[in-house]
């Protein structure tokens, strides 16, 4: 009995030992057969960090540093759509559709926002969204020296971006061009190569028309020979291999922004005005900077005080009397600021052929306009609507701003009430507004004109009144087709860097 309880009690842990490593090789077989976790989709990651990573290029066409703070296309859509996923921005730039591309692919970023073309060679190694705004390729050389109609005439050197997609433009079109050569910079911007155009170290570059539009302030000099190829769209980048989850949401994004009028309003904001822009009017322009605006500039700085852009007085100024403190319009309006005799007197000017007083008086009385703005409509609008009612009066802007609401329009965006203002001077429509006959296209010429003329300045000058320096080319004979304005210069910021993030 002794010996049989003895075995019994050995035997015990010998059985709930095997039991222990049979459960125990059970549970590690169903761990390893286990479903595999799911990947979380990309925009919950996203929300889950806090932060939506975009690659960009710095520049003036998508992302750079202004006086007032980062701007750029690329760089508003982008915040408007983190926004929209309530994380925070941060933009990082590249250098290159190389390194956008590999970056993406090793998922350091989320998206690529860079003026990206949307080509066939591109498609093939991302993906990528709708097309947000429509660009064509234009060959340019200096103003002055023969103009080849076709690439069979280009008689000098030819250099695009590497990697760019004027570079897959030239390679498309060498089997109808055999002669056909051109070199690749890796190292350069579009504003790099237009500006070795200008100082003759090249004879021809190709670059978006965009670009081209947002340099000619400064540098008229740049004539446009032909476009190439078709016009292209611009859209955003994705990783092929990602889920649909951001890429869904960006579909949707940029489906409401069109729907709403957004879309329209963003690209008036950097491109609208730059359409009427001519090369005498450039040099005219860039002439009395050189030669008018020195005499004057200490007042315009002293006018604008903390709140306002001496740029923007400046550019008001050229437009209304080209810098001439005499001046004098057919409806009796005088002096530098083009002040009414009413107006002047309400704002203490007693001399309105004094330019420190007038050019006082036009700050003050701009001050007043902006603050009549309701407050829903921010900057830069705000500042659009001031000049328009500087212009044509508060009381025909309102009509206008009526006039938008009623045709279902966005009565806070410039760029839908300026759609509107030329209507005040037709009878079928200023018989329905309270102040009648306006001549309404004058105030939309006159703002987009300042906004040129700004444009210019802001090229220039910086912020607190220091020159920039920019290059100059003889002058040459007038093209025969249109220019347009700079907008403001980016800083210089290494590639790969991390700009800014914002809430």
């Amino acid at each position: 009995m002794t010996t049989a309880t003895s075995t019994n009690t050995a035997i015990k842990p010998l059985i709930l030992f095997a039991f222990s490593a049979g459960f125990a090789a059970l549970l590690g077989l169903a761990w390893l057969l286990r479903p595999a976790p799911a990947v979380r989709p990309l925009l919950d990651q996203i929300q889950e960090r806090g932060v939506l990573r975009v690659l960009t290029k710095n520049g003036p066409t998508t992302y750079y540093e202004a006086a007032e703070g980062m701007a750029g296309l690329e760089y508003e859509l982008a915040l408007a759509f983190a926004r929209r996923l309530k994380v925070r921005l941060e933009m990082i730039t590249t250098d290159s559709y190389p390194e956008i591309r590999a970056r993406l692919e090793a998922g350091e970023a989320d998206l690529a926002a860079a003026g990206l073309a949307l080509i066939p060679p591109r498609q093939k190694e991302l993906r990528f969204g709708p097309g947000y705004q429509e660009v064509r390729q234009k060959l340019v050389y200096r103003q002055g020296q023969r103009a080849p109609r076709n690439l069979n005439e280009l008689d000098g050197e030819l250099r695009v971006q590497a990697h760019s997609a004027q570079a897959e433009t030239l390679l498309a079109l060498k089997s109808q061009y055999p002669g056909l050569h051109w070199t690749e910079a890796s190292d350069a911007s579009a504003e790099d190569l237009l500006n070795q155009v200008l100082s003759g170290e090249l004879i021809y570059t190709v670059v978006d028309s965009h670009e081209l539009d947002l340099f000619r302030a400064a540098r008229p000099e740049a004539a446009v020979a032909f476009e190439l190829g078709l016009p292209q769209s611009l859209a955003w980048a994705f990783p092929v291999d990602g889920d649909d989850s951001l890429y869904a949401e960006a579909l949707a994004f940029f489906g409401e922004l069109r729907v709403a009028g957004h879309l329209a309003q963003l690209q008036d904001r950097y491109y609208g005005h730059l359409n009427d822009f001519d090369y005498v009017n450039t040099r005219e322009f860039l002439s009395a900077i050189e030669q008018t605006l020195p005499k004057f500039q200490d007042h315009f700085q002293d006018a604008a005080g903390a709140d306002m852009d001496w740029r923007l007085l400046a550019a008001i100024g050229y437009q209304e009397s080209l810098w001439d403190p005499a001046a004098r319009s057919r409806t009796g309006v005088r002096g530098m600021m083009m002040l009414t005799e009413n107006t002047a007197e309400s704002l203490g000017v007693t001399r309105r052929t004094d330019a420190r007083q007038s050019i006082r008086g036009g700050a003050e009385y701009l001050r007043q306009l902006r603050g009549k703005v309701p407050n829903q409509i921010a900057e830069p609008d705000r500042t659009w609507f001031a000049l328009a009612a500087y212009n044509v009066g508060w009381g025909h802007l309102g009509d206008a701003r009526a006039l938008t609401e009623a045709q279902g329009a966005n009565p806070n965006a410039w760029s839908q009430v300026k759609e509107r203002l030329p209507l005040l001077a037709q009878k079928k429509w200023h018989t329905q507004t309270a102040h009648g006959y306006a001549r309404g296209y004058e105030p939309v010429r006159f703002v987009e004109a300042i906004r040129r003329y700004q444009d210019t300045l802001n090229a220039l000058y910086t912020p607190d009144g220091k020159s920039k320096t920019v290059a100059k080319t003889p002058a040459s004979p007038a093209p025969a087709e249109p220019v347009a304005a700079l907008a403001p210069v980016a800083k210089t910021i290494p590639a790969g860097t991390t700009l800014a993030s914002a809430d």
